[in-house]
C-alpha cells in the first residue's frame, strides 16, 4: 500500500508538473520538491515569511540544503502585510479569522508573476485525504468523514492564483490520488499519534526524520505570520470590542477578526444573504454550503 502510494502520488506530480512550487517547508509541499527534484523538473521554489519568523524557515533551509534548490525567500514586512490584508479580503469575499494563512498565499503568488510564472504547485489536499489536521484524530469514521469533504474540497489558493493569473496545480487532489486515499483505511492514516502516518512511511527513507516527522503546524504558524494577529489587536481597544461585538451581534474570535470585518464591510457594505441550495450562518447571517462559513469563517461542530 505504501510503495502504490508512492507510484500514484509521483504519476500525479508528472501530470500537474509546474514552473515553480509555493514551499512552506511542511511534510507535504517538501514531498513534492522531492518529487520534482527526482523526475528532473527545473521548478522555481518560492516560500514566504513574516520579516524572517516562523518555524518553517529551518526546515526551508534544510531541504534546501539537502536537495540542491535555491528558493526565493519572500520577508514580509508587518506593515506590508496589513496593507494587503483589504486586497485579500477583496479576493475571497471573506473575513475568515484565517486570513493570515491566505496573505501568505498572496505574497508567494504575488512575487511568483513579479518572475513571470504563469503556474504553481500547491500542496494542498494531503491534510484533507490523508488526516493531517488534529481534530481528525478523534473522529469515529473517518472514512466516511473524508469521503464527505472530499466532494466539496475548496482551497483559497484558486481565488489568489487567479487574481494574478497563475494556475494553480494540486497534485494532492488528482483523481487518482484522491480515489486511493479513500481506500485507505484510518489506521494507515493516524497511527502512533502522527497523522498522515503513511505519507510518512512512504518518504521516510529519502528525506531526513526531522522532516518527515515534523508537528503539523498552521500556514500562519509556520510562516510567521500569525505575529500579526497582536499586532492587529494592538490597534483596537477594549472597549471598542465590547460595543462592537453587541452593535454587530456577531461572534468574533478575536480583535483581528473584527478588524477584517470591518474592511469587509467598507468593500462590500453588507454580507450576502444565503442563494437557493445554501443554508444560513447563524453568526453572519450570510449563506454557506457546509459547517464552515467561507465568509466569516464560523464552523458548526458536527
Amino acid at each position: 500500500m505504501i510503495k502504490k502510494l508512492r507510484v500514484i502520488l509521483e504519476d500525479s506530480v508528472r501530470r500537474n508538473v509546474s514552473e515553480s512550487l509555493l514551499l512552506s517547508g511542511g511534510l507535504d509541499t517538501s514531498i513534492l520538491a522531492l518529487i520534482l527534484k527526482d523526475l528532473g523538473v527545473r521548478f522555481l521554489p518560492v516560500s514566504v515569511f513574516l520579516e524572517g519568523k516562523g518555524k518553517d524557515l529551518e526546515y526551508v533551509t534544510q531541504l534546501s540544503k539537502i536537495l540542491k534548490i535555491d528558493p526565493i525567500i519572500v520577508n514580509v514586512k508587518i506593515e506590508e502585510a496589513e496593507s494587503a490584508i483589504p486586497q485579500v479580503i477583496k479576493i475571497l469575499k471573506s473575513f475568515d479569522p484565517a486570513i493570515p494563512n491566505d496573505l501568505v498565499v498572496y505574497f508567494g503568488m504575488k512575487r511568483l508573476k513579479e518572475e513571470k510564472v504563469t503556474s504553481v504547485i500547491t500542496g494542498d489536499g494531503a491534510d484533507e485525504l490523508f488526516a493531517g489536521y488534529e481534530y481528525m484524530k478523534k473522529i469515529k469514521d473517518l472514512e466516511g468523514y473524508i469521503e464527505r469533504i472530499s466532494k466539496n474540497l475548496f482551497f483559497n489558493s484558486d481565488p489568489i492564483g487567479e487574481a494574478f493569473g497563475i494556475i494553480v496545480k494540486r497534485p494532492y487532489v488528482d483523481e487518482m490520488v484522491k480515489t486511493y486515499a479513500k481506500e485507505i483505511p484510518k489506521s494507515m492514516k493516524i497511527r502512533k499519534g502522527w497523522g498522515k502516518w503513511i505519507l510518512r512511511k512512504a518518504y521516510e527513507k529519502f528525506l531526513p526524520k526531522a522532516l518527515i516527522f515534523q508537528d503539523k503546524r498552521p500556514l500562519e504558524i509556520g510562516s510567521g505570520m500569525t505575529f500579526l494577529r497582536d499586532y492587529l489587536a494592538s490597534k483596537i481597544e477594549d472597549k471598542e470590542f465590547e460595543e462592537k461585538k453587541r452593535l454587530y451581534g456577531m461572534k468574533f474570535y478575536g480583535k483581528d477578526h473584527l478588524y477584517y470585518f470591518e474592511i469587509y464591510k467598507s468593500i462590500f457594505k453588507e454580507i450576502p444573504q444565503a442563494k437557493i441550495g445554501e443554508i444560513i450562518c447563524p453568526n453572519c447571517k450570510g449563506g454557506k454550503k457546509s459547517n464552515h462559513c467561507r465568509i466569516c469563517g464560523y464552523v458548526e461542530v458536527l
